[in-house]
């Protein structure tokens, strides 16, 4: 009588599991086919619930609250982490995570057939991504009709993934530089083995895969303390940390030449030892973002989650 009741359960869990399968999506696979029954019928029942929970569909709003799950105070009171295009009720067929959501990113995005992107900077040329910040501005027109014409949700992720513990971006950064085993928790300075200023620039060009990097200082001075400052942290929050600190060397996203570069020019020549290192901004907080689609993929399984570079803007010629 048990192995009868027994079969009778998992026959109409496979009912329900093929209603479930043909409604799915994307980047999942077609219906299991009846022959299979009495396969899948044999399955432990905690093998079926596991196999379930592995096709369930997400909206994008399900897989915001997965993430603000583990950010310390989320959700912020004010916060620029916002939707910027589509909707939060939007089913996700998959999701790129970025830098810039820039126009070949959603491109990319589009031949990949997902629908979501997560991106730590904004998509309209402003911080708060106002849409009048220069009003009648052509080209966020055109770039916000091809998100609605593709459907596609834009959520920034820069405040909440800053405030992860550790720091989402810099542990990301600092994996890929493979300078984790010097991080301390709650330190912007990590000490290393010593390098040349020139065998540290190009230590990151190598690892961050990048083509050109700044460099204000000797290219032949030893560094072993490094201070990091990826992104733009400004002028203010990058000389307090030479100031309290005295890194041999600085690396950061970018600078306001006439702040932090005229400044370490300046205290070179004052006989102070810290060099500069500018790396670019997207380049240099885009480990991170990548950081980003590991650490999610196993919290929304079933879901296809890749990283789309954005890259750096300039060319050097």
């Amino acid at each position: 009588m048990k192995n009868i009741v027994n079969n009778l359960v998992a026959k109409n869990v496979f009912v329900h599991y093929q209603k479930f399968k043909k409604g799915r999506r994307g980047f999942i696979g077609t219906s299991l086919k009846a022959a299979g029954a009495a396969a899948f019928a044999g399955m432990p029942m905690n093998g079926i619930v596991r196999d379930l929970c592995a096709e369930k569909e997400y909206a994008v709003q399900d897989v915001i609250n997965v993430i603000l799950k583990e950010i310390p105070g989320a959700p912020f009171a004010q916060t620029v982490d916002t939707i910027k295009s589509g909707s939060a009720t939007n089913k996700v067929s998959g999701i790129v995570t970025t830098m810039f959501p820039t126009v070949e990113v959603i491109r990319t995005v589009v031949r990949l057939n997902a629908n979501f992107i997560i991106a730590h900077e904004p998509v309209f040329y402003n911080h708060e991504d106002k849409l009048d910040y220069v009003p009648n501005n052509a080209v966020v027109k055109q770039k916000m009709a091809l998100l609605q014409k593709h459907n596609i949700t834009v959520w920034r992720f820069h405040d909440y993934w800053h405030a992860h513990k550790p720091d989402g971006i810099g542990y990301g950064v600092l994996k890929t530089m493979g300078w984790l085993p010097y991080y301390e928790p709650g330190k912007m300075v990590v000490k290393i083995p010593g390098l040349s200023l020139g065998d540290i620039a190009n230590h990151l060009k190598s690892k961050l895969d990048i083509a050109r990097v700044r460099v204000i200082g000797n290219l032949g001075q030893r560094c072993e303390r490094i201070g990091i400052l990826p992104g733009a942290a400004g002028g203010e929050m990058q000389i307090s940390l030479v100031e309290n600190e005295k890194p041999d060397v600085l690396v950061v996203g970018e600078v306001h030449e006439w702040e932090t570069a005229e400044y370490i020019r300046d205290s070179l020549a004052l006989g102070r030892i810290t060099s500069l290192v500018d790396l670019g901004h997207s380049v240099s907080e885009e480990p991170g973002m990548g950081y980003l689609a590991e650490w999610l993929r196993p919290k929304v399984p079933g879901l296809n989650i890749v990283h789309v570079r954005s890259g750096n803007p300039f060319i050097f010629v």
